[in-house]
């Protein structure tokens, strides 16, 4: 649940303020436009909000920045490094970290604390531990009937980003029963009975029973229940019920498909997506396992090549060398050569003359 993002039904995105009925958890490294009006609140490392928090409970982690005011009904917990540039109001207790900077003050009606708070997971994690270590299955019990309590929240994964423009996100995204503002990106998009004001863009998107106000863009799209779409539609497969209505062009590559009912849910797309991603998975294992055992070790290739390489470099010396050697010694041979045909020549000229004498003289 807490790797995608979730938001949950009756959630409404006024122009500057996000409000959610049920509870809020932000990852880290999130960037909020909006300001958040919730039930208990929790905020990731180095996530900022730009308007106010509001809440039951709220806890906010090291690096947060918060541009407007933050008030809890209940107790907060500021953990180090944290910057409020509104004021901070508690009607409980008060958890505070150091180099925790307000900028216009603070009231708190219950006790105050300053100590370092620890992350939530790990805090429940420990406080868990430590409840099965003294025996207290009673207590770890009830801890785990408030965390089932905890029924489909406004979760926004780690590396998020909102504001009025756009919605974006390295995960999927679900948004049932809302009105949101913004455009949408994610890996995989599943909508139902919701008014968006904006564009849809992911790998596999299901829309039922929605009102899109903007174009969408996807691998596989479905759109079923008496849907409507004031844009644009472009994927690669294109599923559409006869009962929804489309105001725009419909393009899509490998062809549009058109029923009296689609049976389609957004298990179904999320489970294709995780075999893709355990197929690649497989693959790249396969293949680092294939290089390393045809890679020999380093040391043994090192030497390898450093005997390859003095051998070629020997082998070219000596051709150099015995070309060198090579030239002088034939030119040596070829002028003994012709010296010694050219004293043959002379010898035989001498023998011929003294014939030539004798002959006469008789």
């Amino acid at each position: 649940m807490f790797k995608k993002l979730v938001i949950p039904e009756n959630t409404k995105f006024e122009e500057g303020t996000i409000i959610v009925e049920n509870d809020v958890i932000i990852g880290t490294n999130c960037a909020l436009g909006y300001g958040i009006i919730g039930r208990k609140i929790v905020l990731g490392e180095k996530t900022s909000i730009d308007g106010d928090l509001i809440g039951e409970d709220i806890r906010l982690d090291a690096w947060c920045s918060v541009k407007g005011n933050v008030i809890s009904k209940g107790d907060a917990y500021l953990a180090d490094f944290t910057n409020i540039r509104g004021k901070l109001t508690v009607y409980g207790d008060l958890e505070i970290g150091r180099n925790v900077k307000i900028k216009n003050g603070f009231e708190a009606k219950g006790l105050i604390t300053i100590q370092s708070p620890l992350p939530v997971l790990i805090f429940v994690f420990v406080y868990l531990l430590e409840l099965l270590r003294l025996g207290r299955l009673e207590e770890a019990e009830k801890l785990f009937e408030e965390l089932e309590e905890i029924i489909t929240p406004l979760n926004i994964p780690d590396n998020s980003i909102l504001n009025l423009e756009m919605i974006k996100t390295n995960s999927d995204i679900e948004i049932e029963g809302s009105r949101v503002l913004g455009n949408l990106r994610g890996k995989n998009i599943y909508i139902e009975g919701s008014e968006v004001f904006g564009s849809l863009r992911g790998s596999g998107i299901i829309v039922d029973n929605c009102r899109i106000h903007g174009e969408i863009e996807g691998n596989d799209v479905y759109i079923t229940n008496k849907s409507e779409v004031f844009g644009r539609i472009k994927g690669g497969k294109v599923y559409l019920e006869e009962k929804c209505s489309i105001e725009g062009a419909l393009i899509a590559k490998e062809g549009v498909i058109i029923k009296p009912k689609i049976e389609i849910s957004k298990e179904d797309v999320l489970k294709e997506e995780l075999i893709e991603d355990e197929e690649k998975d497989i693959e790249s294992n396969l293949e680092l396992k294939i290089k390393e055992n045809t890679q020999p070790e380093e040391g043994h290739e090192g030497k390898k090549e450093k005997e390859g390489k003095l051998k070629a470099k020997t082998e070219d010396k000596v051709k150099t060398r015995t070309k060198e050697t090579e030239v002088p010694q034939k030119k040596e041979i070829k002028a003994r050569k012709k010296a010694k045909t050219e004293t043959e020549a002379e010898k035989e000229k001498k023998i011929e003359s003294k014939k030539e004498k004798i002959s006469k003289d008789a």
